[in-house]
């Protein structure tokens, strides 16, 4: 049976906010926004275009959640958005107030460049130098 990873859980301190940071700022799509009872949501988040995994926007419930917002992999990258054009991207961005850490740099593989989501996460935007297998 083919398996694939359908969604990755990101801990933010709201739903709306969140939804409104991603969907506005990043300009993704919202998938779904499901209520699920006791102020508990489903919420999907998918960059333009994709068929692949998505992003779960989990409001944090408990203090321990709450401390790993922005923080859930200890500094170091954490997710990685494929574009077709890096340029057109990193300038949107920019002009939408994201704060890029690192690049832009050319790699063997791609042209990336580090920033920083409104949670504090950091994020690869890479425009792959060939087809990824």
């Amino acid at each position: 049976m083919p398996q694939s990873i359908a969604a990755v859980a990101l801990v933010v301190p709201d739903y709306d906010e969140a939804i409104a940071y991603y969907t506005q700022v990043l300009g993704f799509a919202l998938i779904e926004d499901t209520p699920l009872g006791a102020d508990k949501r489903w919420v999907l988040v998918a960059p333009p275009g994709s068929s692949g995994t998505r992003l779960l926007l989990a409001r944090a419930a408990t203090p321990a959640q709450r401390e790993r917002i922005g923080d859930q992999t200890g500094g170091r990258v954490f997710l990685f958005l494929h574009t077709d054009d890096f340029r057109r991207d990193h300038a949107a961005y920019s002009a939408r107030g994201v704060e890029f850490v690192e690049g832009p740099r050319e790699e063997s593989y791609a042209t990336v460049a580090v920033f920083r989501d409104r949670y504090g996460n950091r994020w690869d935007l890479i425009q792959p130098k060939r087809a990824a297998v």
